[in-house]
């Protein structure tokens, strides 16, 4: 049996008018959610960004925006 753990990660970028407290509830319901392995923003370059750790696996990045999109409606996904 494999142990290995699949780990992906995206980009969010959060509309610069949410507020601290939006960011602190969308930082909270994406730990508490199956499959989600770190959530971050750094606050001093880029404080509208986030970066979402998750196991592909168990939840897709889709269904994670959409969870982020309950408090922020104008989030986007960043494309690389």
């Amino acid at each position: 049996m494999s142990t290995d753990i699949n780990i992906a990660d995206f980009v969010v970028h959060l509309h610069p008018e949410s507020s601290c407290d939006d960011r602190d509830k969308v930082e909270r319901e994406l730990r508490a959610h199956e499959g989600v392995v770190s959530v971050h923003f750094n606050d001093e370059e880029h404080p509208h960004v986030m970066i979402v750790a998750y196991n592909p696996k168990m939840v897709t990045s889709d269904v994670l925006l959409g969870e982020i999109r309950k408090c922020d409606g104008k989030a986007v996904m960043a494309s690389i």
